[in-house]
C-alpha cells in the first residue's frame, strides 16, 4: 500500500448525522464546500464540510440503511429492491450536493458493487437516474481512507495501532507501526502503515450465512471461528502477535458495531455521536458488552435504543468479527471512532487543494490534531 499523506485533523460536526435539514445554512463568506459519499453494503452516507484552520466543519450530513448487498451472498447479484433503495438514497444526496453548491466531491462504492456481477451496471444506472458518478474503489483504497479518517484518534504514545473497519460486505484491518525511526523521530502517518488486509466478511454477508435474528451461542462461535481462521493469513501475523504481546498497542475501531457497543456502555437513551466518538473501552468492558448482547434475543436487541430494528439482525455478526480480532490480539484498550471513509475522503480532497498550507502548519500528513 502506498497511501497519500494522511492528516490528523479536527472535525467539528453541526447537527446529528442522518437528521435532514438540521445543520444551519452557511453564510456567503464561508469557505467552499467539499463532499464525501460512501455507498456501502449496508449504508449510504454523505458528509458535506467546509475547511477550518485545524480541520473542517461538517455543515450537512445524511445516512440511510439501504442494504444494497442484501442477498448477494447467495445470488452474486444486487437485487432489484436493494438497488431501488440505494437509488432513492442517492437522489437525496444529489439534491444536497446541489443545495450546498459543493465545489469538490468524491463518491465511492465499496464491497457490494465490487463483488456483484451487476455492480458496474448499477453504477451506470445510478449515474443515469441521479446524476452521481460513483467510483468502485479497491479494498486497498478503502483501508487507506479508514486510516485517513481516524488518524487524529490514534494515541501518539502507543507503539502501534490495530485499526479495523467492520463493514457490511468486507472488513479492513490495518497495522499502524508507531515506532520512531533511527533518529528518534515520528514518521508521517502515511509511512506508518506496516501491513493491511481486507477480509471478505462483513455484518451482512456473515449474518446471511449464519443467521442474524436468532443466534445461538453455537452459531455465534461459528461466526467467530470463520473470521478467526482468516486472520492467520494477515501479513507478518506473527510479528504483530509479538508486538501485541509486548504491550503498548491499542485497537481503533470504526464501524456501527463499535459505536453501538459504546452507546450501550454509556447507557444512552438515544445514540449521541458527540459522546461516542473518541471514547476508550477497556478489554473487560468490551468482553462484558459482547457477552450481554449475545445473551439478548432479537426483540431485546430491537428494544435497545442504540441498536433498533434496522441493526438488530446485524449487530451480533459485527460482535463476532470483533471477538475474532480480540481473541487473536488481546489488547487492553479499544478506541471508538464514529468517523471513517467519508472523513478520510474529505481530508484527502482538502489536502490536495492545499487548504491548510497557507496557515503555516506544514504538510497535511504532519499536522497534529487541533
Amino acid at each position: 500500500m502506498r497511501p497519500a499523506p494522511v492528516a490528523a485533523v479536527a472535525v467539528r460536526a453541526v447537527g446529528e448525522p442522518g437528521k435532514l435539514g438540521e445543520a444551519p445554512a452557511t453564510s456567503a463568506g464561508d469557505a467552499r464546500h467539499y463532499a464525501a459519499l460512501d455507498l456501502g453494503t449496508n449504508n449510504c452516507r454523505l458528509l458535506i464540510a467546509a475547511p477550518r484552520e485545524h480541520g473542517f466543519r461538517v455543515v450537512d450530513a445524511f445516512s440511510r440503511i439501504v442494504r444494497l448487498g442484501e442477498g448477494i451472498t447467495h445470488s452474486g447479484r444486487l437485487g432489484e429492491n436493494a438497488m431501488h433503495r440505494a437509488i432513492e438514497a442517492l437522489r437525496i444526496c444529489s439534491q444536497k450536493l446541489a443545495d450546498r453548491q459543493v465545489a469538490r466531491a468524491r463518491l465511492i462504492a465499496t464491497e457490494a458493487c465490487r463483488s456483484a456481477d451487476n455492480g458496474a451496471e448499477f453504477i451506470e444506472r445510478a449515474r443515469t437516474e441521479t446524476g452521481l458518478a460513483l467510483e468502485i474503489v479497491s479494498r486497498e483504497t478503502e483501508a487507506r481512507l479508514a486510516v485517513a479518517g481516524c488518524a487524529s484518534l490514534i494515541d501518539p504514545e502507543a507503539s502501534g495501532v490495530i485499526l479495523f473497519d467492520i463493514g457490511g460486505g468486507s472488513s479492513e484491518l490495518v497495522w499502524i507501526d508507531l515506532a520512531r525511526d533511527g533518529n528518534g523521530r515520528r514518521r508521517r502517518m502515511s509511512d506508518r502503515i506496516r501491513r493491511w488486509m481486507s477480509l471478505p466478511v462483513g455484518v451482512v454477508t456473515i449474518s446471511e450465512r449464519h443467521g442474524g435474528r436468532h443466534v445461538t451461542r453455537e452459531g455465534f462461535e461459528a461466526m467467530v471461528a470463520e473470521v478467526a481462521a482468516m486472520l492467520a493469513d494477515f501479513p507478518e501475523v506473527e510479528a504483530l502477535d509479538r508486538a501485541v504481546a509486548a504491550g503498548a498497542i491499542h485497537m481503533l475501531g470504526t464501524s456501527g458495531t463499535v459505536t453501538t457497543l459504546a452507546g450501550i456502555h454509556l447507557g444512552l437513551p438515544r445514540y449521541d455521536r458527540r459522546r461516542v466518538d473518541g471514547i476508550w473501552l477497556g478489554g473487560g468492558d468490551v468482553a462484558s458488552l459482547i457477552e450481554a448482547l449475545a445473551g439478548m434475543d432479537y426483540d431485546q436487541r430491537v428494544a435497545n435504543p442504540c441498536i433498533g430494528r434496522e441493526r438488530a439482525d446485524l449487530v451480533l455478526a459485527g460482535c463476532a468479527i470483533l471477538e475474532a480480532f480480540r481473541r487473536r490480539w488481546p489488547v487492553e484498550r479499544l478506541r471508538v471512532a464514529d468517523r471513517g471513509l467519508r472523513e478520510g475522503m474529505l481530508v484527502e480532497l482538502m489536502a490536495e487543494d492545499g487548504v491548510w498550507r497557507h496557515r503555516g502548519r506544514g504538510r497535511a500528513g504532519d499536522r497534529a490534531n487541533g
